[in-house]
């Protein structure tokens, strides 16, 4: 297998994987939200900490730590995927999984935006049509939900501030996701150690099928962002932008038909916006892309789940 189909295979894997998320929270309860976190967050920290070793890759580790800034950006970005997860975890398992779907359709004209606000970036006629469509898409949703959709809000919200945090650091995948992990493991340690004592920890009460769930998180949190910088690596980004749509459709599939939520017609007509956005949006960058032209839009970011 080529570089390129091996790459196009990582990354549909990778989305595919986070896709399939929506079923897979449920089966950690009855463990609640920030439970479900805290054990990502130990849980990943253990696993990647083995990954390193057997890769013989703690150099890079100690390069990163080394330095303060990154250390200092990381840290942010530590604090902004664990609130990323929560958002996440809140949504599936109170029955907002096509929320949480929209979350991730419009994260990446969230990144754009964040790219002209801090970096000062110019987009396009195009990229801004989008910018406009999408902006009538939350109108819509927020008349038809009667409240703005603060789940999609937070999770586009969070994951584009992360993407923006990770932009400012060059840190590879495992190096990077063990670092963040570690800082952010104490708190999650401490959480668990005072549900334990006063009884309401579910790790090792609610069955040894549901612990050894618990545990599988780090490896669910692992192995796909691995795949995705797999393909990054591999395949152009504006490939990568068309790939990470897999995740959101998948996850809104799951909604939908697995979970029986609700799509009255105005949800519906506010998501058919959201597509509309997005597909001006992709056909600009692809247009550019194939001219070779410089892109003015940030790097495409994994799926943040």
């Amino acid at each position: 297998m080529d570089d390129r189909r091996l790459g196009v295979a990582s990354g549909l894997a990778a989305y595919s994987m986070w896709g399939l998320f929506p079923l897979y929270f449920p089966l950690l309860e009855p463990a609640g939200g920030v439970e479900i976190v805290a054990h990502r967050v130990v849980w990943s920290l253990l696993f990647v900490a083995l990954l390193l070793t057997a890769a013989r890759r703690w150099g890079h580790v100690r390069a990163a730590v080394t330095d303060r800034r990154t250390v200092l950006v990381l840290a942010g970005a530590a604090v902004l995927i664990a609130a990323n997860w929560l958002i996440f975890v809140y949504g599936v398992n109170s029955g907002h999984v096509v929320e949480t779907s929209l979350g991730y359709f419009i994260n990446p004209l969230v990144s754009v935006l964040l790219g002209v606000v801090v970096f000062g970036e110019q987009l396009r006629r195009l990229q801004w049509v989008a910018v406009g469509i999408a902006a009538v898409a939350v109108a819509v949703l927020t008349v038809d939900y009667g409240r703005p959709p603060w789940i999609a809000l937070g999770l586009a919200a969070s994951f584009g501030l992360y993407g923006l945090m990770k932009k400012l650091v060059r840190v590879e995948a495992a190096p990077g996701l063990l670092i963040e992990t570690a800082l952010v493991t104490l708190p999650a340690l401490g959480f668990l150690a005072f549900l334990h004592a006063d009884g309401s920890g579910t790790f090792g009460s609610a069955g040894t099928g549901q612990a050894l769930l618990l545990v599988s998180s780090g490896i669910a949190t692992a192995v796909p962002l691995l795949l995705f910088a797999a393909a990054a690596r591999r395949i152009p980004l504006s490939t990568v932008g068309l790939l990470q749509y897999v995740t959101p459709l998948m996850q809104l599939s799951v909604g939908v038909f697995v979970y029986d939520e609700p799509m009255p017609p105005a949800r519906l007509a506010g998501f058919a916006i959201v597509w509309v956005a997005l597909a001006v949006f992709t056909a600009d960058t692809l247009r550019h892309a194939r001219a070779g032209t410089r892109r003015s839009v940030p790097e495409v970011a994994p799926a943040g789940l």
